[in-house]
């Protein structure tokens, strides 16, 4: 995209640029362009307002200390500037999931388009979207937004957006090249399902077309060399979890568990257990 229009929102600099072109043409060829001229600058101050807009908005940024990935985070941040794909690995509990959306906004993303975060299950996308809401102290639906199947709650200041692998994939019937983002991250992506699979090939041909978007691929620590070969070898970055063993200091045991399991992104039985109930609906994979 053309730098003169950087500082407009990505789903806008292609239309912005289209104009520019048309209006030199006429221009050359001694046509009027006046309507157009009007056009280019009515769309690019609105674009413009909204950006500064949402770099107004962005969240102050904090990272919990005991998470692993909190440790790599100036690395990740150097890496996500500098190359356009890059694998981070690491198991339940290292941070991953919670803590990259918010790296994304310290890079500089997040701001002229969304940080699409794609989970492979829809109770997940809603409760991590919550938690991330949480840790910025920002409402959920606002500045972190989330959709699933038959509910949405995105707003034009959302820098985040989490969602099923399956809803993105929807999207790209309607926008192919997914103007509405400027940063995927795909989670979990060692579980390989078919969405899953079907979503890497179709960013990897659109990096291609969009040398602006960034994609940030998660995973468990295996396939990491397949995953990176497959994006022109993309650097890999590894988070080794301590093993923290669980402390109980006394108090209700249930609520002990609760606030563990939030602390290491663990889900509680009653989630996994709401999960297998969700099956039938994750077919589709919205």
């Amino acid at each position: 995209m053309s730098s003169v229009f950087s500082n407009c929102m990505v789903k806008d600099q292609a239309e912005l640029k289209n104009l520019s072109q048309r209006i030199a043409q006429r221009q050359k060829r001694g046509q009027p362009s006046d309507k157009l001229v009007q056009q280019l600058a009515t769309k690019a101050l609105t674009s413009q307002t909204l950006y500064e807009q949402r770099q107004k908005d962005l969240p102050t940024l904090d990272y919990p200390p005991e998470l692993p990935v909190s440790g790599q985070r100036e690395k990740l941040v150097q890496l996500i500037r500098e190359h356009q794909v890059v694998v981070l690995a690491g198991e339940t509990g290292s941070g991953k999931t919670t803590q990259l959306p918010k790296i994304c906004l310290e890079a500089g993303r997040g701001v002229g388009g969304m940080i699409g975060h794609t989970q492979p299950r829809r109770l997940a996308a809603r409760t991590v979207g919550q938690r991330i809401a949480d840790e910025l102290k920002v409402p959920l639906g606002q500045q972190v937004g989330f959709q699933v199947r038959f509910t949405e709650q995105v707003s034009a200041i959302s820098h985040i957006k989490l969602m099923t692998d399956g809803i993105l994939l929807a999207e790209t019937r309607q926008d192919p090249d997914l103007l509405r983002y400027d940063t995927i991250i795909v989670d979990e992506a060692h579980e390989r399902s078919l969405n899953i699979d079907f979503l890497l090939g179709y960013l990897k041909q659109l990096l291609g077309r969009r040398s602006d978007l960034k994609l940030i691929i998660t995973s468990a620590t295996i396939d990491l060399e397949r995953f990176s070969k497959h994006f022109d070898h993309a650097p890999v970055v590894e988070v080794i979890h301590p093993g923290e063993p669980p402390h109980y200091d006394g108090g209700d045991l249930t609520e002990w568990f609760k606030r563990y399991c939030a602390r290491f992104e663990l889900r509680p039985f009653d989630e996994q257990s709401a999960d297998a109930a969700d099956a039938e609906a994750l077919k589709d994979g919205c």
